[in-house]
């Protein structure tokens, strides 16, 4: 490059050989090059260099600045914190007193280096040691007191996550840069680079080890694939408790599956089952169905050719307190032949439009991140209408449900969720259902947590309302369930929505083998609402 360049200044471009006034240019041309070259390549190797003290020197210096804000809960338990800390190291080319430093090094550092040893190291043609890292206070203290050159303090912050695998998946973690890779981390990484004041959640400490502790028995327990819990205000939206399993350790990724990282609350999908019937009734009640349904044998589902493509055979799994029920009846016993009737017996569209209007056939955008997209019918014929009726043939994220349930009992107001603690007071929402029918499913749900599969979801002092579902997943390990419960207390104005979900459970003894979500998710959901509800109404 440089040899090109004496090459014009020397001899000009061809044309302005013998030219003067044009080699004068040229000339001063180069030499700005040149001097804005040598002030690049010197401003450069200033700023290396001081980033370089600055990182040493900052211990000696008592130049600490935190990087990053803290996470802490809604009660100040703090999630995440940056810990300041700091190497002890040694430049040997750089000390002038060696014996003063080989003293301080053996004073601060007695039982990793003799004085001898000391001395064997400040004299050595070296250029940099790393005497100590991760030096505790004291032994920092020491050596910054000192103040002497070539022995130095290099500070260094690490991101510390003191509840470590009960909040993995919600705060996430940092890279390298110290900057957010995942969760809470990455979503709010603006606020906690700018921000000294720490970011305070929505989450409850004390909520999220009841849930982890509970899911991870049931886990054991019926052998389940993975275990999902989540708590939200219904009126503020806050979420409570997240809890997705099985998890990882952010402190040390390299413990766990990468698998194990992915949040399945928001990018899992999953067909729901029996808690769509929630939604079925609702519509129905839109529509003022008041008629009953025969229920006692089969339903069969015509194609468009009349034949019939297939049946819903439900009818033996319940029994039926008569062979016609109501819409209320057919929820409350949870009779998928009585769905799939009430489900033919909406105007066309109808389900299209309600799924849209509760945000079921699209991702959600929210605030702490965006959920997978769902899985809808790619037609809406009988058959699809049917058995999305409850449940079957559509596939959504357990936030998506969540917040569909919460709807449907608040009063039927959608509230987006968010992770940040909010002051009480009016939410904005999407109301998606009149405050009537939210009241009648309400009883319906008490009833289903009363007298049908959601018992054992009963705690005593506090009214509870509910709605099981056992879905059928079929592949290579032949026929296997997701089972849930959501839930929403008191049920008279609802306060609070839960879901707790189980992938995969297995039969035990003490269920007779069956494997439905009144024998695992719903005994699960009672024991995590009995030690919650102390913490939740103090």
């Amino acid at each position: 490059m440089f040899e090109i360049g004496k090459d014009i200044f020397k001899r000009g471009f061809n044309g302005v050989v013998g030219d003067t006034i044009a080699r004068k240019r040229l000339r001063f041309i180069y030499s700005l090059f040149i001097i804005a070259f040598v002030i690049f390549i010197g401003r450069t190797l200033w700023l290396g260099i001081q980033g370089t003290d600055r990182a040493r020197l900052a211990g000696a210096d008592g130049e600490w600045v935190v990087k990053r804000a803290d996470i802490v809960d809604r009660n100040g338990d703090i999630l995440a914190k940056n810990i300041m800390s700091g190497h002890i190291t040694l430049r040997p080319q750089a000390v002038k007193d060696r014996d003063k430093v080989a003293t301080v090094i053996h004073q601060a550092l007695p039982y990793e280096y003799s004085l001898a040893e000391a001395l064997k190291l400040v004299n050595s043609s070296r250029r940099f040691i790393y005497l100590k890292k991760y030096a505790s206070d004291a032994q920092r203290d020491i050596v910054a007191k000192a103040k002497l050159q070539g022995l130095e303090i290099e500070s260094i912050q690490t991101r510390k996550y003191p509840k470590r695998r009960l909040f993995s998946h919600v705060i996430g973690f940092v890279g390298n840069d110290g900057h957010g890779l995942e969760g809470v981390e990455r979503t709010y990484d603006d606020y906690l680079q700018e921000n000294l004041d720490p970011l305070q959640l929505s989450l409850d400490s004390r909520i999220q080890s009841v849930f982890y502790e509970q899911l991870s028995f049931a886990m054991q327990k019926y052998q389940a694939k993975a275990a999902m819990g989540l708590l939200m205000n219904s009126r503020t939206g806050e979420m409570i408790a997240m809890v997705s399993l099985p998890d990882f350790d952010p402190e040390n990724l390299n413990l766990d599956s990468a698998n194990n990282r992915l949040f399945k609350p928001m990018r899992g999908v999953f067909e729901m089952g029996s808690i769509f019937k929630i939604f079925n009734t609702a519509m129905a009640m839109e529509h003022n169905i008041t008629k009953e349904y025969y229920v006692a044998e089969p339903f069969p589902i015509k194609d468009k050719f009349g034949r019939v493509a297939t049946r819903i055979s439900d009818v033996r799994s319940f029994k039926p307190p008569r062979p016609n029920l109501t819409i209320e009846e057919i929820m409350l016993h949870s009779c998928n032949a009585g769905s799939a009737q009430i489900a033919l017996d909406l105007p066309d569209g109808t389900q299209q439009e309600f799924f849209h209007r509760i945000h079921m056939d699209e991702p959600l955008t929210l605030e702490f991140g965006k959920t997978e997209h769902p899985l809808m019918p790619a037609k809406w014929g009988p058959v699809e209408r049917a058995t999305v009726s409850f449940g079957h043939g559509i596939s959504v994220t357990p936030m998506h449900l969540l917040l569909a349930v919460n709807a449907m009992t608040n009063g039927g107001i959608y509230i987006y969720p968010t992770l940040l603690k909010r002051n009480v007071g009016v939410v904005e929402g999407e109301r998606v259902l009149s405050d009537e029918i939210s009241a009648r499913l309400r009883g319906v749900m008490f009833r289903i947590a009363e007298e049908t599969s959601g018992k054992q979801a009963r705690i005593a002092g506090i009214q509870i309302g509910g709605k099981t579902a056992t879905a059928e997943k079929y592949g290579s390990g032949g026929k296997r369930n997701l089972t849930a419960f959501a839930g929403i207390f008191p049920v008279s104005a609802p306060q609070y929505t839960i879901l707790v979900i189980l992938d995969e459970p297995k039969g035990t003894k003490e269920s007779w083998g069956w494997r439905t979500a009144a024998w695992n998710a719903v005994p699960t959901t009672g024991k995590i609402l009995d030690s919650i509800l102390p913490l939740l109404f103090e």
